[in-house]
């Protein structure tokens, strides 16, 4: 009998995109190498943008989104990777174009697969996710080019966001002091869970660092992950051999500034991709992720929800209404 599972599809109907729960069969699946069953997936805002219709994410619909799965293999062609082994899938085209983690069973390449880190349970690699991924590669950015604790403070946009929260946590747990710029007031998580040592307003922090070439140097380093003013506000305002990682464009694609935060102060941009980066370097960051990188907060700042919810949370996403992060677990 063919197998049966359940999966989040969104479809167009009369122009209109809806999320609907369906039964999905694995004939639905693309034929590839390596056949996962998943455990749990993570929620990102990559993923409200598919379940909306983007045609800039995913071109063909119906389609399931979700970018992030773990999981255990049901079958493989290769012999590197073997049946029952307990893997993970990010970034590529999974949850794009390829039917994604918000199904109970993803098909796909083996070179998208990597093992699951031994220090990791399922569950612990969905609280990062690509969201994760992406805060790891942006902290160690910092750290390949010198930015140790003791340099001073770092700036991290998107506070309250996947990427912004797990970076801060990230970084409060290697000994950084942090400064937060969000738009959004949430105190409780800022302050009480990942104990950032300042709170700077989205405004306030645009404001003061906007409307000149050049500002006084305030911070160590930056992690943006909006875009826009608020990361030429970071490349304005750090010291001297500072260095600013960029990752998302939320608030804008387009960076306002002047040379001279690189030719005065030798200031360094470093982009971030987590999607089409190597095994090997997805290896180094998840094995950080598992063990001397990994915060103490990650459940508190984390909520799970299952297929039924996901919906409603997805529209909430797509309004950056979220707070934290959000994984999805699948109950068969």
């Amino acid at each position: 009998m063919e197998t049966k599972f359940k999966a989040l599809v969104v479809k167009e109907v009369d122009g209109v995109f809806v999320k609907v729960v369906e039964n999905l069969t694995l004939a639905d699946l693309p034929a590839n190498e390596v056949l996962i069953k998943v455990s749990y997936s993570s929620i990102n805002y990559k993923d409200a943008l598919s379940a909306s219709g983007n045609k800039g994410v995913t071109k063909k619909y119906p389609h399931v989104p979700g970018i992030d799965a773990v999981g255990k293999v049901v079958l493989s062609s290769v012999e590197e990777i073997k049946t029952d082994a307990p893997v993970l899938v990010t970034g590529y085209d999974l949850g794009m174009n390829t039917s994604g983690g918000f199904g109970e069973y993803i098909s796909v390449p083996a070179a998208w697969v990597v093992p699951l880190p031994e220090a990791f349970t399922e569950q612990e690699a969905m609280y990062f996710g690509t969201a994760g991924l992406t805060a790891g590669l942006s902290v160690s950015g910092l750290i390949n080019n010198g930015i140790t604790p003791g340099k001073g403070e770092i700036v991290v946009s998107g506070a309250t966001g996947g990427v912004g929260s797990l970076s801060i946590a990230i970084l409060k747990h290697l000994g950084y002091k942090v400064v937060a710029v969000s738009g959004k007031n949430n105190a409780k998580l800022l302050e009480d869970t990942l104990k950032v040592d300042e709170i700077i307003t989205r405004e306030e922090f645009t404001a003061r660092y906007d409307n000149r070439p050049l500002s006084k140097s305030e911070f160590a380093a930056g992690i943006d992950t909006v875009g826009g003013k608020i990361l030429s506000g970071m490349l304005k305002s750090v010291n001297y051999n500072g260095v600013v990682t960029c990752c998302g464009m939320i608030a804008s694609s387009q960076l306002d500034t002047s040379i001279f935060p690189f030719i005065l102060r030798g200031v360094k941009l470093i982009g971030i991709d987590s999607v089409e980066i190597s095994k090997d370097a997805k290896m180094q960051i998840w094995n950080l992720l598992s063990t001397a990188w990994k915060p103490d907060q990650l459940k508190e700042i984390t909520q799970e929800v299952s297929l039924e919810e996901l919906p409603k949370l997805l529209d909430l996403i797509l309004l950056g209404n979220a707070k934290g992060r959000y994984i999805l677990k699948h109950n068969s």
